[in-house]
């Protein structure tokens, strides 16, 4: 008896441990199912049935070309590569922004940025489609004729000067993930009581949009914005109107912060919507932090 517990013993030592990897049933606890025979078969095996079908002679999806997919018998692109990282801009054209206008579902007397725009319901972003922003293209540029201050991602030479022509003021602008997420749906944003987050710097490769004056960037310098305004003027043949003597200057020429998400709110700030009052930090700490 005791040779008997000795070799059990040595056999464990040897033996590997109990895991997931090397469970396995017993040796016919398990009956799989048994193949019908003749008409009993099934519909892929019964009279009539006869083929392909009954062969099971069907290929898969992607291999109707031959034996490789069709994916792989076409050249690599390569400029396609990390087209899926690059940032989208959904485009919104200056004839539905005029619409918008006219129809009452933006109020031209105060600024218009991405959260009026996105409160009209006609105007959709997917930020975690690495969507960041509007694109204002110059469709409609020649009817566009409202007088506002307004502030977008992206826009070409002619957005500018259509804006402009009419008495306007536009700034290209950027704003991170982060930032986008809360002016998608601000109500609901306000309802989590949490801060308002700083609006990020932009990454490295749009510094230079952001910053050229040309593009009217919200990081360019004021002085050079003045001037790009009456060579663009001059370069299209219209009388740049005088900002400083239209009635409605303050509005014309309120700006945010390079660190500010939603106009007259800080970051760092706590909106309470059932109390209706506004929380601001007091802490040395907070106040450093969110004026960074």
């Amino acid at each position: 008896m005791p040779n008997t517990v000795d070799k059990a013993l040595n056999l464990l030592r040897f033996l590997p441990r109990v895991c997931l990897a090397n469970i396995r049933d017993n040796p016919g606890s398990r009956r799989g199912p048994r193949r019908g025979r003749a008409q009993h078969g099934g519909d892929k095996h019964g009279a009539g049935n006869k083929g392909s079908g009954q062969r099971q002679n069907y290929m898969r999806i992607g291999y109707e070309t031959g034996n490789n997919p069709f994916y792989l018998r076409f050249p690599w692109e390569p400029y396609y590569k990390g087209h899926h990282l690059k940032r989208q801009y959904p485009p919104l054209s200056m004839l539905d922004l005029q619409k918008m206008i006219d129809l009452n579902r933006i109020d031209t007397s105060k600024p218009i940025d991405l959260v009026a725009i996105l409160n009209t319901g006609l105007y959709k972003l997917f930020p975690d489609q690495h969507q960041f922003g509007v694109h204002l293209t110059d469709d409609g540029a020649d009817i566009f004729d409202a007088k506002v201050n307004l502030e977008v991602q992206w826009a070409n030479e002619l957005v500018v000067a259509a804006v402009e022509r009419a008495g306007g003021v536009i700034t290209t602008a950027y704003y991170d993930p982060h930032s986008l997420q809360a002016m998608l749906n601000t109500k609901k944003f306000f309802e989590r009581g949490i801060p308002i987050p700083r609006r990020m710097m932009p990454p490295p490769d749009a510094i230079e949009y952001y910053t050229d004056a040309s593009k009217r960037g919200y990081l360019a310098d004021p002085e050079k914005v003045s001037e790009e305004r009456l060579v663009l003027s001059q370069k299209y043949g219209y009388k740049l109107p005088k900002i400083e003597d239209d009635p409605d200057y303050e509005m014309l020429t309120e700006r945010k912060d390079p660190r500010q998400i939603f106009f007259g709110l800080d970051p760092g700030w706590v909106v309470n919507l059932r109390d209706k009052v506004i929380l601001k930090p007091q802490e040395e700490e907070l106040l450093k932090y969110y004026a960074s």
